[in-house]
Parts: structure tokens; sequence; C-alpha cells
């Protein structure tokens, strides 16, 4: 690595706790003796201390406990951001339980997938979200439902399983005393969206939570005076990591409402937050808004924003006062890759963090040249930072992490001094008459265009075979689209081959409930009558 180290200078106060200190409980019991009743929670009108979180952590472990919950067993959590889900999290965690929170957007086929799976004892789930469970059946094992609302409707295809009120938690009623949990022991199981099958449930150990909170705070350079803000859904490993940086930092995490572009800056603002998190799509969105006094009414000033192109890194601190700083972390892995904030360079995801190697590698596992692409593997120097595997999946937990490396999907570039640019994942990797584009580098040059929002690009059939190249496109608000002017903008950006035949103005992009873009969706909708087509205009392509 040449020049300047970019890693992070800032040390986390607790990096280097032995083994047995890395579980959620025992760090619960740490913080609450250093912090006392020092704010670690607010979600909504309710503000927890550490010892109140730690207390609360108790009674729910009692309150699962009582309802025959036993270490080990799994309970799905079906829920929008609220004190309930977390309190689950952290008395599964309690009780050496395993909490199961599913993404509230799963409906028939992989809802089943997830519930089987991961045969739960227990599910607790909102009661506007019970329709769920009506597109499928219970799972095998299942013995109980609480319903987290002010009745206990039931749902016909469950007659068999009793649907109780979920009791409410009670810190002053106490529980049992913690479980002897290991740095090991499952602490979450998080579905992953599958690519070629069904979802993985990822095994998410306790002390992989602690290596998150340690990780990617010292990134962030937290301190016991931050405030941390999340709109993120807590059934996704970014929000329920955003909990473990709080508590290792001594911070604040506050869990806001679902993100929405218009009440974003307002919620900002007012939970006091001195750090937020984002993903790429919702910086593109926040990013093509009109400009408003909200812009800057609000004390944040850096925010982790993974997967952002790099020419919006410049324009949102300029506009709206917040340093982005990329890392990159999966539910598999940890935040393994990145720089400090004074180090960033836009368009890379930053270099190898001193807890982890990388390697970019071939179809053979052989490593790749610097500056060639490959798919990123990457393993930890520390005991369960990552993940143990995929739950009741060994087939597919062998093959990810195959010759001791966990196989990212990723395809990626590492240059000569160590910085790694992202190129694109395996799976949205686009092939065209014998070329290789990067949908990613392509989204990049289109969004210098100063009449687009938001892009997303992907393969869709070609007549000559392969793929041909196909750009979902969100104008500026009140702007429009010239096709012929945008394709001249590429062609001074982009290889004749990698520039869209295919262009398609839509008002937003499809995203899940991460914030991401469902790219399969946009590919199984592919060529409408509205869009435009690159030959079937007759424009030639300048070479």
């Amino acid at each position: 690595m040449t020049g300047a180290d970019p890693r992070p200078g800032v040390r986390s106060p607790l990096r280097g706790v032995p083994g047995p200190a890395q579980t959620i409980p025992a760090l619960l019991e740490r913080q609450a003796e250093t912090y006392g009743d020092k704010p670690l929670l607010r979600v909504g009108e309710v503000e927890l201390g550490f010892s109140a979180v730690r207390d609360h952590a108790r009674a729910a472990a009692g309150a699962l406990a009582a309802t025959g919950v036993e270490p080990g067993d799994r309970v799905v959590v079906i829920s929008h951001n609220r004190l309930e889900l977390l309190e689950l999290v952290i008395g599964c965690a309690w009780l050496g339980a395993v909490v199961v929170p599913l993404n509230v957007a799963l409906r028939g086929a992989q809802l089943q997938h997830a519930l089987d799976n991961s045969a739960p004892r227990l599910i607790v789930a909102e009661q506007e979200l019970l329709p769920m469970l009506a597109s499928a059946a219970p799972p095998p094992g299942l013995e109980r439902v609480w319903v987290l609302g002010d009745s206990a409707a039931s749902v016909e295809a469950y007659e068999s399983v009793p649907f109780v009120e979920a009791p409410a938690i009670d810190p002053g009623a106490g529980g049992p005393p913690a479980a002897a949990v290991d740095p090991g022991t499952t602490l979450a199981i998080l579905y992953t969206s599958g690519t070629t099958g069904p979802s993985k449930g990822v095994c998410c150990p306790h002390a992989q939570s602690y290596w998150w909170g340690v990780t990617v705070g010292e990134l962030l350079e937290l301190t016991q005076d931050d405030v941390l803000y999340t709109c993120l859904p807590m059934f996704h490993t970014n929000a329920l990591n955003t909990f473990s940086q709080a508590l290792v930092a001594g911070a604040t995490f506050v869990v806001g409402e679902r993100f929405s572009a218009s009440r974003f800056w307002e919620r900002l603002a007012r939970s006091e937050a001195t750090v937020t998190y984002l993903l790429g799509a919702m910086v593109g969105i926040l990013d093509g808004r009109e400009p408003g006094p909200g812009d800057r009414a609000h004390g944040v000033r850096r925010a982790l924003a993974p997967a952002t192109p790099g020419p919006l890194h410049e324009r949102f601190r300029d506009r709206f006062g917040i340093q982005l700083l990329d890392v990159y972390g999966s539910t598999e892995t940890n935040g393994a890759i990145g720089a400090s904030l004074s180090h960033q360079r836009p368009g890379y995801m930053g270099v190898a963090l001193p807890d982890f190697e990388i390697d970019v590698v071939d179809e053979n596992d052989a490593s790749v040249p610097d500056g060639a692409p490959g798919e990123l593997v990457l393993r930890p120097r520390h005991p369960f930072s990552f993940a143990t595997g995929y739950f009741g999946m060994p087939e597919a937990t062998v093959s990810a992490w195959r010759n001791l490396w966990f196989h990212s999907g990723d395809r990626v570039a590492r240059d000569a001094d160590g910085w790694v640019r992202f190129l694109d994942r395996t799976k949205d990797a686009i092939r065209r008459r014998g070329e290789n584009i990067s949908s990613f580098e392509v989204e990049q040059a289109i969004l210098q265009h100063p009449g687009i929002a938001a892009v997303a690009v992907f393969a869709v059939p070609s007549e000559l075979a392969e793929d041909e190249v196909m750009a979902a496109l969100v104008p500026e608000p009140g702007g429009s689209l010239d096709p012929i002017e945008l394709t001249r903008h590429c062609e001074t950006r982009l290889a004749y081959f990698a520039i869209p035949r295919y262009l398609d103005v839509v008002q937003e992009l499809p995203l899940t409930e991460n914030g991401k873009v469902r790219k399969a969706v946009l590919r199984e909708r592919g060529v409408t009558p509205s869009t435009w087509d690159r030959e079937a205009a007759g424009y030639e392509l300048r070479r």
C-alpha cells in the first residue's frame, strides 16, 4: 500500500475485549455498568438508558422462556421498526435463542421457504402484517403466534396454532440470568435474497455483531457523544448493526420510520442525530429532490452510505453538509473494506481493513493480476467475525466458503495500491457481443448527466444471443430527457459496446424494503412500448 495509510486511525474503546465478552449479553452488562442511565435507545417517544436496555433484554428473555422458548430455538419476527422488535432481538440474545427477523415484503413461496427452513417455535407478528401469514402454511414445530397489536386476531390457515396478544415487557419484573452463550453462538438468522435458488438464512454469531460495532464504529469515528439515526429496516443487517455500533461506542441509537424522501430531513433534524445511514439509491433520490430549507437544518456531518456512485459524494457534501462513507460488507461478512473519513476515494470501496483478508480471483479461485476483474473473496482474522454458514443448507455453505474464503459474488478490480473498485454483482453482469459490461460503471456514467436523478442498468435478451443493454431512467423533477442527447453524453464516457441500446423513462425505480433497486423486476418487465430503441431509431454510434 503506497502513500498515506487510508485505514482508520481511531480505535474503538472496546477493541480487544476477550472472546467471551464479545456477546450481546456481555456487552449489555458491561456498557450498563459503564454508562448507566445515559440514553442508548430511542424509538418514537420511548427513550431507554443503557441499564434499562439491559433490563428489557432480561425481561424479554423471561417472557420468551415463560412461553417455552429455550436456547437454540428460533423465534420469527415479522414487524416494521418498533421497540418490540429490538426487545425480541436482545431478549433472544439474552436467552440464547435465535431471532429470525423476516422481510415484511415476503409472501407466498418466499415466505414459506423462510418459515420451513428456520422452523420457529414461536412467531411474533404485527397485527397489520398477519395477512402475510395467510399466504403460507404454518411451519412444522410452530407452537404459537404472538400478535403485536390491540387484539390477537388469527389466520385461518393457522387454526390449530394459538394466537395470543404479545405480552408487554416489564423491565421491573426481572428475568433469568444471561445464558452462557459463546462468541460463535448464533444470534440471528437473516435471509438474503435468492439469486440462483431459494433464499439462504445467514447464521450470524454474537461476535460478528461485536465486530460490526468495532470496525464500522472506527470508520465512522464514533464516540459516546454521537447519536445514530437509521430509517432502514431492522430485519436487515445494516440497521441491526447500527445498534451494535451504538452499544460498543456508548452512543445513542435512534430508530426512525421507513424512509420517506419528502420527510427525511425533518425526521433527521428531530432525531438530533450526528450520524445517519443511507444506501446508494437513497442518496440519489435525496439528491434528485428540489432544494429546500431542510437540506442543512440538521446536525449530521457523516453518513454510512455504501454503493453510492462516485459523482454523488461531492454533490451530497456540498448541498447537505454530509460526508459519505463507503464501506463494503454483507450479511455474511463484516465491514471488511473501507477507508477513513479523511481518505475517501469516491468510486472506490476502499482497501482491505486490518481485521480481514481479501483477494480477487478467477473462476478457478486463482488470484488475478492487479487491475483485472474477478470475484471478491474474503476471510476474517478473528474468530466468528463472519457468519458461520447458511442455516440448514450445508451444500450452499460449503460452496460459498470453498477453499477457506467466502465467495461474495461481487465482481471487483483491485488497483496496485490496494484500492478496490466495485464492477458488478455476478448476476448483474452484462455480456454483449463478446464484451463484459459492468452495469455499475454504465450507471455512473449516466448519472453524470445533469438531467438524471436515478438510473438502473440491466440486461435484456438480444436477437443475436447474449444480451442487450437497457437503462431505466428517472429524470430530475420537472425535467424531460432527449434519448439522442443522452446517448451522445454516453459516447464520450463509455465504450461503444456498453452504451445502452434501450432507454426507458420511469417515474421511480422499484426498490426493496432495504432501499436497493429490484433489477429482477426491471429485467422481467423488459422492453415496453414506451422504450426508446436506438437501433429502431436509426442512430449510429460514433466509434
